[in-house]
């Protein structure tokens, strides 16, 4: 990463979720001021659990966050990857980009995640704002201006548009980016770790996979790919019984975690939205980052990382550059393949487990973490 060679910088981050926050922490590092807006009150965070990657943690560690993060979750080195029964097919190694004796990624609560993140965000001086987004934007030549939902305004040097796959940013700002289905629903559910769950452990089924990823030393996540052709809306008190029966080709020590599935609070339940936006993803002083600009589906678990690189590479961009339509052009050029890459191999494994070609699946999985491992 560069040294910051321009001068102190004014940044309004639409979004406190992984990118967003990410980013208040490297423009905050490399001294530039900011302010964050989470629409969401409270800092509250949908969903249960998710895997850093070792590129999502190799960026991390450039803002001194790998330590803690690992410290917060639960050491990953290898993918196991089993028949419906149960029975081991085959074992993937991510590379370990970390160095030796390092995790290949690390499983880590969201609340937890979202926790460390915001702590060091607010430590370094950021200005966190909850319960507001921007409704208007006018842009000059030497700053952009927001109108904020509570009426507010702010005129700053550049803006981050953080706010997810359907970001209002997006659109205020011009550009262009429709999300799609894919034709797949997502559960997760909460549970108690089982012992033998020291590694991600997948379930490939007839149309679908299963599998549980530890994310604590006391708890882990089950996630469920479900083929559906339209998503549709299920009620809470019947997101439990569901998950079950949909589980229920899956048997082996599996069957026990299964079955612990008995709360609808447990579960949380999301159709598959993907999102690539083409051409530039900034216009004028306004520069997307994270799911607003591109959105993987979830089999390659490498969202957050992409979000976090984002973050990581735009900051070192801004402080690279006198002029921020110079130091965008180089952030967009440095992450598009990438992003576009892992979303092409993401949304080819969700076809091929439609199809139950698992062991297809394995081989992309180990194309595409090879590809995330090189250097952003």
């Amino acid at each position: 990463m560069g040294e910051c060679v321009v001068e102190r910088r004014s940044v309004l981050v639409v979004g406190g979720g992984i990118a967003g926050l990410t980013h208040a922490i490297a423009a905050r590092r490399a001294g530039h001021d900011v302010e964050v807006l989470e629409i969401r009150p409270g800092w509250t965070v949908a969903g249960w659990g998710l895997s850093l990657t070792g590129p999502a943690v190799r960026a991390l560690r450039t803002l001194d966050l790998d330590g803690e993060c690992i410290a917060a979750g639960w050491p990953i080195r290898r993918h196991r990857h089993n028949d419906p029964a149960g029975e081991l097919r085959a074992t993937t190694e991510p590379p370990s980009v970390l160095g030796p004796g390092e995790p290949a990624e690390v499983g880590i609560g969201r609340p937890a995640l979202h926790r460390i993140l915001r702590d060091r965000a607010a430590g370094l001086g950021a200005t966190l704002r909850t319960g507001r987004t921007v409704s208007e934007i006018s842009q000059g030549p030497d700053a952009l201006t927001a109108r904020l939902s509570d009426g507010t305004g702010r005129t700053v040097d550049y803006l981050v548009g953080a706010d997810g796959v359907r970001s209002r940013t997006r659109d205020l700002l011009g550009l262009p980016g429709e999300p799609w289905y894919t034709g797949q629903m997502v559960w997760r559910a909460l549970v108690d770790r089982p012992e033998w769950a020291a590694d991600i452990h997948t379930f490939g089924g007839p149309a679908g996979t299963t599998g549980v990823i530890p994310i604590s030393p006391t708890q882990a996540y089950v996630f469920l790919t479900e083929a559906r052709d339209v998503p549709g809306d299920l009620p809470d008190e019947e997101l439990a019984t569901r998950m079950r029966d949909l589980l229920a080709p899956f048997g082996g020590r599996f069957a026990a975690v299964r079955d612990t599935i008995t709360s609808p609070e447990q579960v949380v339940r999301r159709p598959i939205h993907a999102l690539f936006v083409e051409g530039p993803w900034h216009a004028g002083r306004g520069v997307l980052a994270g799911d607003a600009a591109h959105s993987p589906s979830p089999q390659m678990v490498s969202g957050a990382a992409l979000a976090i690189e984002d973050a990581v590479v735009l900051a070192d961009e801004v402080s690279r550059h006198d002029d921020l339509e110079a130091a965008f052009t180089a952030y967009g050029n440095r992450r598009r393949d990438r992003a576009r890459a892992l979303l092409e191999t993401s949304l080819e494994i969700g076809r091929r487990e439609r199809e139950g070609r698992h062991h297809e699946v394995h081989q992309l999985l180990g194309r595409g973490h090879a590809a995330m491992a090189a250097p952003i």
